[in-house]
Order: structure tokens, then C-alpha cells, then sequence
């Protein structure tokens, strides 16, 4: 049975293109989420990178630009893939609205505590909180 998926919905003020721009530009994804050597918004773009002593990959799936940008996720040396789905949805011209939709957690070893749903939550919660952060006091 597949678990819930992690689902985090945020407000934050700023525009949906400049939003947009930090979830899918490398130079500002490295201020608030991971260094990459590069990353490009297109369907079938494929990464590798480090980072917490674990090598990711991501598969870009889908990208609807300013409003979708969804990724197969998986770790190379580890069993299991999940989906990453973030979804902009436009308030006004100074707030947009951010819909993360993280699935197949549960698909990681679990017996690992790095792996677990709680793990994952607490990073997102991190991760969404580092966002906030960079968009409202660096590009506003």
C-alpha cells in the first residue's frame, strides 16, 4: 500500500516568475537548496550531484513553465524512487502560492533514519523555510 505523500502548501511573497527563477535557476537553487553544476527546466534533463554524503539523481518529468516542475528522485546507491512535484499558483503580483507534493518516500529504506517520512518532512520544512528566506529578503 502506498503512503500518503508529504504535502506542504506555502504562501510567499513574491512574485510567481521571480519564485519561479529560484526553484529552476542553479545559481539561486545553490542559496536556498542544493549546488548543482547544473540544472535546466526542461522535461528528460537528468542530474547527478552529492550532497549529505548521499549521490542524487534527478529525472526532470514534467515542466509547465512559472506554474510546474515535477522530478523522479532517487538515490543511485539505495533502493527506491520518489516523485517530486512543485506547483506555483499565482495570488497577486507580490504573493504566489506553493504546492510541494513529495511521493514515494516510503519507497527508501526504511531502516535507515535519513529515509524515513519524518526525515523527509523536517528537510522540506527546512528547505521551504531557506526559500522563504532568500525570495522575501534577496529578490523580494
Amino acid at each position: 500500500m502506498q503512503a500518503d505523500p508529504i504535502r506542504i502548501e506555502e504562501t510567499i511573497n513574491t512574485s510567481i516568475e521571480k519564485l519561479w527563477s529560484a526553484l529552476t535557476n542553479p545559481e539561486e537553487m545553490a542559496q536556498w537548496y542544493f549546488e548543482l553544476p547544473k540544472f535546466e527546466a526542461e522535461e528528460g534533463f537528468q542530474i547527478h550531484f552529492s550532497s549529505c554524503d548521499y549521490l542524487h539523481r534527478w529525472v526532470v518529468t514534467k515542466v509547465i513553465p512559472h506554474h510546474i516542475i515535477e522530478y523522479k528522485w532517487s538515490y543511485p546507491d539505495y533502493p527506491g524512487e520518489s516523485l517530486l512535484n512543485v506547483e506555483l499558483l499565482y495570488i497577486n503580483e507580490y504573493a504566489t502560492k506553493l504546492v510541494l507534493i513529495h511521493e514515494g518516500v516510503e519507497t527508501f529504506p526504511q531502516d535507515r533514519a535519513e529515509f524515513s517520512r519524518a526525515s523527509f518532512e523536517e528537510g522540506w520544512n527546512e528547505i521551504i523555510k531557506n526559500l522563504h528566506e532568500y525570495v522575501e529578503e534577496t529578490v523580494g
